[in-house]
Parts: structure tokens; sequence; C-alpha cells
């Protein structure tokens, strides 16, 4: 990657990672030009979570990789039992590279009674001792001030915008799947020189959507549709508003963290008017999640130059964080 390492913190730099991608984290460490610390996630007969780091880090800067994708809560009580052993062990500091962050559509009481599970997830990180929180394309970007510890929101829209600047994609609208997203949408529009659509919809359910209004002009145009995070498929089932208003062409999906429950797998398979899905490698993509219409982009560079820059305590570019 061509990072300068005269530029030495006193505190070595050591990659650890969880059992959740660790794919993930050796690709980083190998750009970091480090090897990836050792450790060991045991899965008890009682369904009990045993970890041990097999190395010492007294003193280090640890930043520790873990994607909390499913299963969600084992994922995220390994993380908590590593910041535990972290501490334990005297390290530095722990910085949670959380490529994706669990319970963050839960940001809010939509109803009374309700449980904010995500300020949850931040007290537990803070809690057990996280000296820094780094996470991609997050659902709700005001759970950045449910901490108190530095948080650095990284985005993948640069990677994912550069992957439509070919000319196949020179007719194409950027479409936002609701009111929600079209901040992020008009930063895609804006990088790419295309127009800006969004739809409006209405939540039936916790999987059920319709949309009820498209503001914009789709007749003519491709549509490439963009999203955070696609589990159901609900952004799925919304082509058929677009094309009633003139869009052409088969549409393309531009989408940071590809949870692709089976419902949604389902839909890739049967809609002949989706030519392909734009993801990215925060978290794992199993074997049976591999359609032929995914397409996987690697986010383990930006997340090398975010490690390498926090830490050397460089400036981090505003390309690197949506703002």
């Amino acid at each position: 990657m061509g990072l300068d390492f005269r530029l030495h913190n006193r505190h070595p730099l050591r990659i650890f990672s969880g059992s959740a991608h660790p794919e993930l984290a050796s690709e980083v460490a190998g750009l970091l030009e480090v090897d990836l610390g050792l450790s060991t996630t045991r899965r008890l007969p009682d369904s009990e979570i045993h970890i041990m780091i097999d190395e010492v880090v007294r003193d280090q800067d640890i930043f520790f990789l873990q994607p909390c994708s499913a299963p969600v809560n084992d994922n995220l009580m390994e993380l908590i039992l590593y910041l535990d052993a972290f501490r334990r062990a005297s390290a530095h500091s722990v910085t949670v590279v959380m490529p994706y962050f669990p319970y963050a559509r839960q940001e809010r009481m939509a109803k009374g009674r309700e449980s904010i599970s995500a300020r949850v997830v931040a007290n537990m990180l803070e809690t057990m001792g996280a000296s820094r929180v780094i996470y991609v394309d997050i659902h709700s970007q005001a759970i950045q001030g449910f901490f108190n510890i530095p948080v650095d929101p990284l985005s993948a829209l640069p990677l994912l915008a550069d992957y439509f600047r070919k000319p196949e994609f020179e007719n194409a609208a950027i479409v936002s799947p609701d009111v929600g997203r079209t901040r992020l949408a008009g930063k895609y529009a804006d990088l790419l020189n295309l127009p800006l659509v969004v739809m409006q919809k209405k939540r039936l359910s916790h999987s059920e959507t319709r949309t009820t209004h498209v503001v914009g002009d789709i007749s003519g145009r491709r549509p490439i549709i963009i999203d955070d995070l696609m589990a159901g498929g609900s952004v799925l089932r919304q082509l058929d508003a677009l094309y009633e208003r003139g869009a052409i062409g088969k549409a393309c999906y531009s989408i940071t963290h590809p949870i692709l429950l089976p419902s949604a797998l389902e839909i890739l398979d049967s809609d002949e008017r989706i030519d392909r899905l734009v993801v990215t490698n925060t978290i794992p993509l199993p074997p049976e999640k591999r359609n032929p219409k995914v397409e996987v982009l690697s986010i383990a560079p930006l997340l090398a130059d975010i490690i390498y820059r926090v830490h050397n305590a460089i400036s981090i570019s505003e390309k690197l964080i949506l703002t």
C-alpha cells in the first residue's frame, strides 16, 4: 500500500480479528504489512463463548476487527469478551473496527416502551473499554452521538460510486429508495454528475413497504438504486414504480452491507429487470449467498488507510467520511 512507517508510534500497531470476518482482517493486516494477531475463539458445548489472546499485547495499540452481522448476538458478545481480555492484558488502547454496526435500525423509540438498542450497544462498547470506534455506512448517523469516545463514521460511497464511472451508466439516474437516504443518494449524484430521483414509501411492517410517490424524472434513464444495506429485499420490490414512470434498461443496486436474506436472493433470481447488485465485503458473503448478480468490492484498503492514520495521529481526509 506504500505506507511510510517512518511515522512510528511508540505503541506497536496490532491487528486482531474475531471469528466474524477473519478474511477481511487478514486483508487489512496484509495491506498494513503487519501480522494478524494470534487469538482463539471457542464455542463451548453449552453455547457459551470462550476467548483467549495467544500473545502479549501489553502497551500495544490494538485494532480489533469484528462486523456484527448474523449471528448478531454471538458476534457482539464475542467482541465484548475480547474488549475485556485486551483491557485485562494491559493493551495501551483498543480501537473497535466494526464495518457493520449491529442494531443500527433501532436508534430511537418509534413507539412507546421500546428499547433504543443502538444506544445499548454503544454503552456496552464504552463500558468494556473501547478507546475508539470505527464503522462504515451506519444506518442512522445520529448513533455517533451515543458515544463519549471518538468515533470515525466511514463511508464506502467513493468506492461504490467509482464502480459506476463507466460509459454504460452515462444515461443513468441515482435513485434513493426513501426520503431518509436522500442525502446519501445526493452525494452519489454529485460524484457521478447524474440526476437524482427520490422514492417515498410507507412502511407496512418490519419487512413490507409500499412506494407512494416518485420525485424526479426517471423517464428514459437507467436506475441505479442506492442504500446502506439490503436484508429482506424490500428495496428490490420498488422497481414497478420506476418502470411505470418510464425507466429503461436493467436496474443496478449499490449497497454497502449485503445481509441478503433468502427473500432478497429469491427476488434477485426471479426479476429479470435487475442487472446486478454491487456490494462491499463489510460482512462475509457465504457460498449460499453468492448469486451471479452480486458483485463484491473490497473495503479493506479504506479500513487499512484509516487505521494507519489513526495509529499515527494523521488527520483523516474528509473524502473518507460521510459528512
